[in-house]
C-alpha cells in the first residue's frame, strides 16, 4: 500500500520561509546574551505568529545558540505554548471540579461535534481552535467557558451551542 502524502495548502518556493523571520530581530536581540532567555524568546516568538513555527525555532538557534532538543522539550511541556496555528477565537472549556459535575462533558462534546474537530484542534476555516483547560477559576459560573476574554457562564449545550454560532454570524457579515 502506498500512502499518498498532501501538499500543503499554500506551496512556498524553495528556500523562503513561510513566515517572515524577520520580525523576530528584535526580540531575539533583546534576550540573545540573556541568561535564562528561552521561555522569554518563545513567548515573544509565540506573540508575533500566534504560534511557534518550526522556521523559528531554527532562527533562535542560529542567533542563540539554544539547542532545538531543548527549546522542543520546553515549549512541548508547557501547554502555554503552540506549535500549530490557532483559530481566531479560542474557546477554553473549563473541566475543574465544579464544571465537571455540572456536565460540562456534555457541552464540550456538543461543541466538538458542531465544529466538527477534535480537543485542542482548529476548525477548517480557521475561525474556532477549542481547548479543554482544568479551570477557569470561575465555579460560582460553573459550567462555563471563555471565548478570547469573555467569560459565558451556567450553560447548558444549547446555549453554547448559539454563541458559537452567533460569533460565526458576526464573522461572516
Amino acid at each position: 500500500m502506498r500512502v499518498q502524502r498532501i501538499a500543503p495548502k499554500t506551496e512556498t518556493p524553495p528556500g523562503e520561509s513561510p513566515v517572515d523571520l524577520s520580525l523576530m530581530n528584535q526580540l531575539i536581540e533583546k534576550y540573545r546574551h540573556k541568561k535564562g532567555n528561552l521561555i522569554p524568546l518563545l513567548q515573544g516568538t509565540q506573540e508575533i505568529y500566534g504560534y511557534i513555527p518550526n522556521e523559528a525555532f531554527a532562527k533562535i538557534h542560529e542567533e542563540t545558540g539554544l539547542e532545538l532538543n531543548e527549546m522542543y522539550g520546553v515549549a512541548t511541556f508547557y501547554a502555554q505554548f503552540r506549535l500549530t496555528p490557532a483559530g481566531k477565537h479560542i474557546i477554553k472549556m473549563c473541566h475543574g471540579t465544579a464544571c465537571h459535575v455540572q456536565s460540562v462533558t456534555a457541552i464540550t462534546d456538543e461543541l466538538l461535534d458542531a465544529l466538527q474537530i477534535k480537543d485542542g484542534e482548529t476548525t477548517e476555516d480557521g475561525l474556532f481552535t477549542l481547548e479543554t483547560v482544568a479551570c477557569l477559576g470561575c465555579c460560582s459560573l460553573a459550567p462555563v467557558m471563555m471565548i478570547g476574554e469573555e467569560t459565558y457562564g451556567k450553560l447548558n449545550p444549547k446555549q453554547a451551542l448559539k454563541i458559537v454560532k452567533e460569533i460565526r454570524r458576526s464573522e461572516a457579515n
